[in-house]
């Protein structure tokens, strides 16, 4: 799934005053994580992500790897913030038309 650019603006509007669930720590990505990540995907579908650290570089990588092994989308990147979305099995957050 790709989104497309009014999606990804209507995904970052909705997540402006959410909090972040998940927290990655200096053990980076771990199994217990991953796990943690698909629980919280599956009952909000748009989270935000603390990545804690690492350079830009390696915050990005990581945010992407999460996303590949998720089977999320990256919906944008700020400072240690990433912004993930999946939707559920019974979609919650309708998204717009391309």
């Amino acid at each position: 799934m790709s989104l497309t650019n009014k999606q990804n603006k209507y995904l970052r509007g909705l997540a402006h005053s959410l909090k972040p669930v998940v927290m990655i720590g200096n053990n980076g990505v771990t199994e217990a994580l991953l796990k943690e990540l698909d629980e919280r995907l599956a009952h909000h579908e748009l989270i935000k992500v603390r990545i804690s650290g690492v350079d830009r570089e390696a915050r990005l990588q990581m945010a992407q790897k999460l996303c590949a092994q998720s089977g999320s989308e990256l919906v944008n990147t700020i400072g240690h913030i990433a912004i993930i979305y999946r939707p559920a099995r019974q979609p919650i957050i309708q998204l717009p038309k391309s």
